[in-house]
């Protein structure tokens, strides 16, 4: 899968990375300011440090650069670059397009990709690197999960349905952008982060990885995630997720089973007429969807949470197969709220 790296390629670089080797922390930022000053400060607290925080504003007017430039001054580990280019004015995926250019001027050969959205406890990077530094791997994925302290109760309704656990020993095998590391030489043999879309991009940058190298999962490298969502925030992620699926032309199956979780929603509530039976039936296959990946977590959040769970469970198919085939024929590009 060829992304056009072009002028972010080191050349003459390769192979698995020395026990000595620094690693690089990357980061994209647009009109952040509510969570700049949150997650720059536990990247700086990594035991042990990181080389580098590399920090990539898209061209924020919201204080989040004026920000950036007074810590630099206090920090040199924390390096601020400010690329215009990094935003939808100029690129149709500005999010891999600040990923690229920070790990172009990254000096490590180990990256790990972090999200303005969360905090990282102080040995996210020692977890989340070492199968990179004992030579056992060159593509590590550490999941994300709510952070504790911080949470809506459609946070707990919505989490499984975006690969976001609930506890922070929860196993995942699903990759986000949120705690992701990899060798330099890995990033330049898939072509950099995927620059023509907007949503979706560590997916894709994932396919193209698991293509090449196995990913070592690594249970206690989570990201916290604040996403603060209501039910129509967490729908409308949803739809977004979903339209860019379809606009990338991935994610089939994904597509045929909401599909068929639909179809069969309308068969149980024909049949109503006649018979509750398919009504009962499709609701229990309901509550499996909804509660089969963390219930021994959930039930803790209490009935208020188990409700909201299976709710936006019922609403997942529909808001999923709606949005995908919506994005097999949209040609318009997705905007988002750093660029309106």
């Amino acid at each position: 899968m060829d992304f056009k790296l072009g002028h972010y390629l080191h050349t003459g670089r390769g192979g698995y990375t020395s026990p000595m080797q620094p690693v690089s922390i990357v980061v994209t930022v647009l009109n952040e300011a509510a969570d700049i000053g949150t997650v720059v400060p536990s990247l700086l607290a990594q035991e042990p440090q990181a080389a580098e925080v590399i920090i990539v504003d898209g061209g924020s007017t919201d204080g989040t650069w004026e920000w950036l430039a007074e810590a630099q001054a206090k920090d040199p580990r924390l390096v601020a670059i400010r690329d215009e280019t990094c935003s939808l004015k100029h690129s149709a995926g500005p999010v891999s397009r600040g990923r690229n250019v920070a790990i172009a001027a990254a000096k490590s050969q180990i990256i790990a990709c972090a999200d303005a959205g969360c905090t990282y406890d102080r040995d996210w990077l020692r977890n989340l690197t070492t199968p990179l530094v004992a030579g056992e791997a060159d593509y590590a994925l550490g999941g994300s999960c709510l952070d504790p302290a911080a949470h809506t109760i459609w946070d707990l309704a919505s989490a499984p349905f975006f690969s976001i656990k609930l506890s922070p020993t929860e196993p995942t095998k699903s990759c986000t952008a949120r705690s992701m590391a990899f060798t330099r030489a890995l990033w330049e043999r898939i072509g950099g982060f995927p620059e023509h879309v907007l949503v979706g991009e560590d997916t894709l940058f994932d396919f193209a990885a698991r293509r090449i190298s196995a990913p070592a999962f690594v249970i206690d490298a989570k990201a916290l995630y604040r996403p603060q969502n209501t039910f129509r925030s967490a729908s409308h992620q949803m739809a977004r997720y979903a339209l860019s699926d379809g606009m990338a032309g991935v994610r089939w199956a994904r597509l045929f089973r909401n599909a068929e979780r639909c179809a069969l929603h309308i068969v149980a509530l024909a049949c109503l007429r006649w018979t509750t039976l398919p009504l009962l039936a499709v609701l229990a296959l309901e509550a499996w969807f909804a509660f089969h990946r963390d219930w021994r977590f959930l039930r803790r959040f209490g009935v208020s949470a188990v409700m909201a769970r299976f709710a936006f469970s019922i609403a997942v198919p529909w808001v999923v197969a709606v949005n995908q085939i919506r994005g097999l024929f949209r040609t318009k590009a997705l905007t988002n709220r750093q660029n309106a």
